[in-house]
């Protein structure tokens, strides 16, 4: 993997990280088209750089993170099944992460759930419950949402706004409420992903993790003021309908048997 490669996949993922597109789907398909050898640690990299991304979160909503116990207590419960049945399943994953023909069909149906959502869920632009309402238990049930992401092409923050609207959040909570359980989730695929592989990291790899890191960080600043002023005026519709687009155009290439590669 090239400075190049690092530099793109960081764009890819600060754009999709938190738009309910899949951005684990996006960075597969790009790899794809880029030729990038799938080994363990383009595979850990795809992971390790939405910490990069996520760490936006914590710029933007500082104050939501100062101490505030009841806030930090439903994260981690809204966390703990996303935890639990990643450590589970996660050779089930590891072999789902390069499979494209996932990614594509993923995308198609989550599209579909999207544009339906907004005719469902269309009195919750506005109005709705809010982070604070929230139980233990709807807590829980936001992370049964967010594990089906390990599917990689189904989106995480898309997994947990569905959950949150199923709940009754109202659209602008549900994404935000998306982008906070981010910080655990992805904090702990990093750091699992750390300890697996950093014996094997070479000095020229350390810095190719940190250009992906550092562009998916200010990428994903713009990318999440970008999505909340869309989600509250336009809804989720735009977003479906790309999705199955996408998804339908690599089915079409994959059955075809066109090559998705670009080199």
């Amino acid at each position: 993997m090239s400075y190049l490669h690092a530099l793109i996949l960081g764009i890819v993922e600060g754009i999709t990280e938190f738009l309910p597109i899949s951005s684990t789907g996006h960075m597969i398909i790009v790899s794809s088209m880029m030729g990038i050898e799938d080994n363990s640690f383009t595979k850990a990299f795809e992971v390790i750089i939405q910490f990069g991304a996520i760490m936006s979160v914590l710029v933007l909503y500082w104050k939501r993170f100062l101490p505030h116990w009841g806030f930090y207590k439903k994260l981690f419960v809204a966390f703990l099944p996303t935890g639990l049945i990643g450590f589970i399943l996660k050779d089930v994953v590891e072999q789902l992460m390069g499979s494209v023909q996932v990614v594509a069909w993923a995308l198609i149906l989550g599209g579909v759930i999207l544009v339906w959502s907004d005719k469902i869920f269309a009195h919750l632009t506005a109005m709705g419950r809010k982070t604070s309402d929230l139980t233990y238990v709807d807590s829980v049930k936001l992370g049964l949402f967010q594990s089906l992401a390990m599917i990689p092409g189904v989106s995480r923050s898309g997994a947990t706004i569905m959950g949150g609207l199923t709940l009754g959040m109202n659209k602008k909570e549900a994404a935000e409420f998306s982008f906070f359980l981010a910080v655990p989730t992805m904090a702990a695929a990093t750091g699992y992903k750390l300890l697996k592989i950093y014996k094997t990291i070479e000095p020229s790899q350390i810095g190719v993790l940190l250009v992906g890191c550092l562009v998916a960080f200010v990428v994903a600043m713009l990318a999440i003021k970008f999505f909340i002023g869309i989600v509250t005026r336009y809804g989720f519709r735009g977003f479906g309908f790309y999705r199955i687009v996408l998804g339908v155009l690599i089915l079409i290439m994959l059955y075809t048997g066109q090559n998705l590669q670009f080199n």
